[in-house]
């Protein structure tokens, strides 16, 4: 186990014997007020790899010579663009093969998809269960779905509940109600990572506790892709779904990612929205009627591939295959370690970090709690040029990203948060 210490030499080294450091140079990083701004935030929305503007300028390129006929003679031929991203998605989320992943459409609308299919209420078995705090989307998404079969939501969606003064879930609690409501459950729905407290499940314990429970289990994956192993596959999850623009670092509104297993692979009876370009590609020009789904997720495809986005997309993912995610964990852990150890050295009540302590329990955020003056903390850091990610009511998120994230990074902010700590009880009335 690393042994940190509480300065900024001590940070240098670890950046210097870091062997991923050169990955940083290869991403563009923001500036605040003309200096170069610590950037803490890549939960929210990551950098832009410089390699970006190249892939997607060789599309622009060839959109301008070919017109059409790009489709089919550019350089990366459109018509089957989202399979240049199949074999790196696969192996990102921990699929067996290609074919239970594809690159489409935005997150929300791929939930939505999903639960199309996946969503099955019966008289008996309808309810649909979240954790606790998850991320807005998924509770509209649960809401709405239910109502579309007629449920009343209030009665039909439930969320985990968290035990008294606790923010986080106890493996051994969610996996007991399960097992007591588990005749009920149509869907588990469940973030890899929630958004806000930043606690990463244990998500092949609740995969076998939902087909245990004969639950379908679906994973919202926005805050876990590229940011902690997956192995959706070998878990027997039955369909999950991600953002890129976060940890994967494909842009703003970038293109969403499916995992389906391969067991739903050929199933016919699986109700979806169609889209001509989920069809056979060998029967998808012949603009002929019925519906002839591609087997594996790809058949869940509607429109075609919006190449531009995917473009910056392949920049990312690129990065993340020379990378590799089994180094990015261990940086990831010592990051978010060394960030945990610097919060504690800090002498303050007026904080607590929320996130769970065990690493094997969270990927590289870290949620800290303000007991007040939390939004007025997150505006000081801003002006001292952090750039981090504030949560109503009370939380700043702060995530060192390994592939760009220097120790010093975290060195800087926990320094300048003390400093602002001690500034804001000096000024600032406390409250009673």
């Amino acid at each position: 186990m690393l042994l940190f210490e509480n300065s900024q030499v001590f940070a240098r080294q670890l950046d210097e014997k870091d062997p991923l450091k050169h990955f940083r140079d290869r991403f563009h990083h923001p500036e605040w007020k003309g200096k170069p701004a610590v950037y803490l935030c890549g939960n929210s929305l990551g950098l832009q790899p410089k390699s970006a503007a190249d892939y997607v300028r060789t599309e622009l390129e060839d959109w301008a010579r070919l017109g059409v006929e790009g489709h089919v003679h550019s350089r990366n031929p459109w018509l089957y663009y989202h399979h240049t991203v199949e074999h790196q998605t696969a192996a990102l989320v921990g699929a067996s093969s290609p074919g239970e992943v594809v690159v489409m459409n935005a997150l929300s609308v791929n939930l939505n998809l999903m639960m199309v299919s996946f969503y099955r209420p019966t008289p008996s078995r309808y309810k649909i269960l979240l954790e606790a705090k998850a991320f807005p989307s998924d509770q509209y998404a649960a809401e709405m779905q239910a109502r579309f079969h007629g449920y009343d939501p209030e009665q039909a969606v439930l969320e985990l509940p968290l035990r008294p003064g606790e923010q986080t879930h106890r493996t051994e609690d969610i996996l007991a109600f399960i097992q007591e409501h588990g005749q009920e459950l149509a869907l588990i729905l469940i973030g890899g990572v929630n958004y806000y407290s930043g606690q990463f499940f244990d998500l092949p314990a609740l995969a076998a506790a939902g087909r245990a429970a004969g639950a379908v289990v679906g994973y919202d994956l926005a805050h876990a892709v590229g940011n902690v192993p997956l192995r959706l596959h070998d878990w027997e999850v039955d369909f999950a779904v991600w953002c890129s623009y976060k940890y994967l670092n494909s842009g703003p509104g970038g293109v969403s990612g499916v995992f389906v297993h391969h067991k739903h692979a050929n199933r016919s009876d699986l109700p979806r929205f169609a889209g001509w370009w989920g069809n056979s590609e060998e029967t998808r020009f012949l603009m002929e009627p019925g519906f002839h789904p591609q087997p594996g997720a790809a058949g869940w495809q509607m429109s075609n591939a919006p190449v531009l986005p995917m473009a910056v997309h392949r920049a990312s993912l690129d990065l993340f295959a020379e990378a590799g995610m089994e180094p990015l964990r261990t940086k990831s852990e010592q990051l978010t370690g060394y960030l945990e150890y610097l919060l504690n050295q800090i002498q303050s009540s007026d904080f607590r970090i929320i996130t769970p302590s065990d690493p094997a329990q969270r990927g590289c955020q870290l949620s800290i709690q303000f007991k007040q003056h939390g939004k007025e903390v997150f505006e000081a850091l801003k002006q001292a040029g952090i750039i981090a990610d504030w949560r109503e009511p009370d939380v700043i998120r702060v995530a060192p990203v390994p592939l760009y994230n220097r120790y010093e990074d975290v060195y800087h902010f926990a320094r300048v948060l003390q400093e602002v700590l001690e500034q804001a009880s000096a000024e600032l009335p406390s409250k009673k």
